[in-house]
């Protein structure tokens, strides 16, 4: 980028970069963890359970959680709104907007529902939801070594992260019906091609689906041949024949 500045401003004849193919990088695949694995790390991350299941079941970035306050939670609706998000910089938090920069509607799962109603209880609304052991902010900084790591550990899940959560609910919601727009919308992303770079193989049992679905109406169509399309040939034919 800055050789082609340099290039329009004539201070280089020619771009020595251009044409250099880059080595491809290869990306880790993510890691998508079952309802009994969130529930078994859930259970031995106390005191950071809720945590744990709202992370596996939102999607919601690390940043995104952390500075989530009380009055972002529609629990009527079962929404969380997501408006502003936390980055660490230097050590220090600093607050600003999503990734995407944009807001989000997220739904919550009902069973998730009383237990947030529970954990916010008598919180005033520009409270945040989860908080480190002396009530500030959480940072993934401290809370992965301290609570993440040992909790994955001990359940079999050695090397998990707070973003596989997010992989996690992605790979939920596929799997209980959602599509590609929908998982967009949930987890922020800036378009559909994004959540499909992601997760292309998430939605590799959609195309099973549309096989069986057409097979399904093919069979039907050729059952509806074979047995009500004659029947109906044949009693338009009596209905035309003489004397009846």
């Amino acid at each position: 980028m800055i050789l082609g500045h340099a290039v329009r401003d004539g201070r280089i004849f020619r771009n020595p970069a251009d044409g250099v193919r880059l080595p491809r990088v290869l990306r880790e695949e993510p890691v998508f963890l079952d309802h009994a694995q969130v529930a078994a790390l859930a259970d031995a991350c106390e005191p950071y359970g809720l945590l744990v299941r709202f992370l596996a079941y939102t999607g919601l970035r690390w940043g995104e959680m952390s500075a989530l306050r009380v009055g972002r939670l529609d629990l009527l609706r079962r929404r969380v709104n997501v408006a502003v998000a936390f980055s660490e910089v230097r050590g220090q938090l600093i607050e600003g907007t999503p990734k995407s920069h944009h807001r989000r509607s997220v739904p919550i799962p009902r069973f998730l529902v009383d237990e947030l109603a529970a954990h916010v209880a008598g919180r005033p609304k520009d409270a945040l939801v989860f908080t480190a052991p002396n009530r500030g902010p959480l940072r993934n900084t401290n809370f992965r070594p301290r609570f993440c790591t040992p909790a994955a550990e001990s359940v079999g899940l050695t090397g998990l992260t707070p973003h596989d959560l997010r992989h996690t609910a992605a790979s939920l919601a596929v799997a209980a019906g959602g599509n590609v727009k929908a998982v967009q919308r949930m987890l922020g992303h800036a378009s559909a091609a994004m959540t499909l770079d992601v997760y292309a193989d998430l939605f590799e049992d959609d195309l099973d689906q549309v096989a069986d679905r057409l097979d399904q109406a093919a069979r039907q169509g050729a059952d509806y041949m074979r047995t009500g399309a004659p029947d109906t040939v044949v009693e338009l034919f009596k209905r035309r024949s003489p004397g009846q």
